[in-house]
C-alpha cells in the first residue's frame, strides 16, 4: 500500500506544485526523481539603482523579493536547505543541475559537494547575444555556469553521449554551448503590460540540450524554481514527466497557461535514444561469414598512410612495401591500428576504410548494414 508522500507525488506529477520549495520537497518521498533542474535565486545584491543604457531609457534588472538575502549567510543556510531536500528524493542514479552566476554558482557549488554529491561537469553556456555593459566598468556578463552531479560516486548516472553527438554534427560535445538568450517570440509576455512575464526565463534550447543529455522519455524531472515553467514545457515535449515547485501564484499561472498549450512528440520512436552500448553487437567475423566483406581486400586508414589486408579469420596483416626489411605487423582491426598509431588501445571500426575501386566504405557502415540484417 501506498504511503502518503508516495500518494502526493502521483498527484503532483505533471503539475505546478504553488509553494514554497524547502516545504514541497519535504513532502516527496526519498529516491524518487530522476533529474532536477535548479534555477535557484542568485542573490545579485542589487542595491535597487535603476540601471540605464547611454541613451537613458532604463534596463530591467531582477529587483524581485525571492531574489534578496540579507547575508551571504543566509543565502548558503537557504541552499544547504533545499539541496539536502534534493540530495534525499534523488534516485541513487538520478542526477542535478544547477545554474548560477559569477554571483552565486561558486557557494552553491560548495553546497553541492559538502551535501554529498559527485561532480560530473561544469558547463559554461556562453550567451551569443549577452546585454552589454552599460556602465563600462567591467567586463560585459556573457556567461552562466552549470554544474552537473549525481548523487553519489557510485551512481550510474544517464548520458546520452550518443544523442549529444548527432546533435553537435557527429562531433563530441563540449562543455561549452554558445546558445541565445531567451528573446523574440519564446520571450513570454505580460498580457497586460506587454513587459516580460518573468525576469530570469530561461531558453528552450538550454533546457532541451539538459533533459536529452541526463534523462530518458518517462523519467521524472522535477524543478524546485519553476518559473515560467521552461523545465516542464521541454519536459512535455520530450516525453518525460515533470514537477514544478513555484512560490509565486503570478509565476506559476504563466507556467500553467504555458503548459497548457504545449504539444508533446507523440511518435515513440522520434523520442527514442539509441546508443552504440544498447546495439545488437556484431563482431568483424560476421561481416566475412556475411559476405560484406571478402579474404584479400584492403583496409586503408582515413588519411592512407596505413594499409592492410584481411585475413580468412578476420585478423589483418599490414602491407608493407616490397623490400621492408621489417616483418609485417598483423592483428585485428583495434589491435593494429593501435600499433600504428602507437597508443594502447584504438577504435579499429572507425579506424579503418576499405577500398572498393576508387571508393572507400567505412567499416562502421557495413557494421550497420549487418547489424539491421541481424535484427530483421
Amino acid at each position: 500500500m501506498a504511503n502518503k508522500a508516495e500518494t502526493h507525488l502521483k498527484k503532483i506529477t505533471n503539475s505546478v506544485v504553488i509553494g514554497d520549495c524547502i516545504a514541497e520537497l519535504k513532502r516527496l518521498p526519498d529516491d524518487s526523481v530522476d533529474l532536477i533542474f535548479a534555477d535557484p535565486p542568485y542573490n545579485l545584491q542589487l542595491s535597487g539603482a535603476q540601471l540605464t543604457r547611454p541613451d537613458e531609457t532604463a534596463v530591467t534588472a531582477v529587483l524581485e523579493d525571492w531574489d534578496k538575502f540579507d547575508t551571504t549567510r543566509a543565502y548558503d543556510e537557504f541552499t544547504k536547505a533545499w539541496m539536502a531536500e534534493a540530495h534525499r528524493i534523488l534516485k541513487p542514479d538520478g542526477a542535478i543541475w544547477v545554474i548560477g552566476s559569477y554571483h552565486n554558482i561558486y557557494r552553491v557549488g560548495t553546497v553541492l559537494q559538502d551535501t554529498g554529491f559527485w561532480m560530473i561537469n561544469d558547463v559554461i553556456w556562453r550567451k551569443s547575444n549577452p546585454m552589454p555593459n552599460f556602465r563600462g566598468r567591467r567586463f560585459t556578463n556573457a556567461h552562466e555556469t552549470l554544474l552537473w552531479a549525481v548523487k553519489s560516486q557510485k551512481s550510474r548516472y544517464t548520458f546520452n553521449y550518443d544523442s549529444m553527438k548527432a546533435m553537435n554534427d557527429d562531433v563530441q560535445m563540449r562543455s561549452d554551448w554558445t546558445l541565445p538568450v531567451c528573446n523574440g517570440g519564446e520571450r513570454i509576455k505580460d498580457e497586460k503590460n506587454g513587459q516580460r512575464a518573468h525576469p530570469t526565463q530561461k531558453p528552450e534550447s538550454l533546457l532541451a540540450r539538459v533533459i536529452m543529455a541526463s534523462s530518458n522519455p518517462g523519467d521524472l524531472i522535477l524543478d524546485p524554481f519553476f518559473g515560467s515553467g521552461t523545465t516542464g514545457a521541454v519536459a512535455k515535449k520530450l516525453g518525460r514527466n515533470f514537477i514544478g515547485i513555484e512560490r509565486d501564484e503570478t509565476y506559476a499561472d504563466v507556467a500553467k497557461q504555458r503548459l497548457a498549450s504545449v504539444k508533446p512528440i507523440s511518435e515513440p520512436e522520434l523520442l527514442a535514444m539509441p546508443t552504440k552500448r544498447a546495439a545488437t553487437r556484431v563482431p568483424f567475423g560476421a561481416l566475412l561469414e556475411g559476405g560484406m566483406i571478402k579474404p584479400g581486400e584492403t583496409l586503408v586508414c582515413p588519411k592512407g598512410q596505413w594499409r592492410a589486408r584481411v585475413r580468412a579469420d578476420g585478423s589483418l596483416l599490414e602491407a608493407t612495401p616490397k623490400g621492408a626489411r621489417d616483418l609485417p605487423r598483423s592483428g585485428s582491426i583495434h589491435s593494429l591500428s593501435a600499433k600504428m598509431l602507437g597508443r594502447e588501445s584504438c577504435n579499429g571500426w572507425s579506424f579503418w576504410q576499405i577500398e572498393r575501386g576508387k571508393k572507400t566504405v567505412s567499416l562502421d557502415d557495413l557494421r550497420d548494414q549487418m547489424r539491421q540484417q541481424i535484427d530483421n
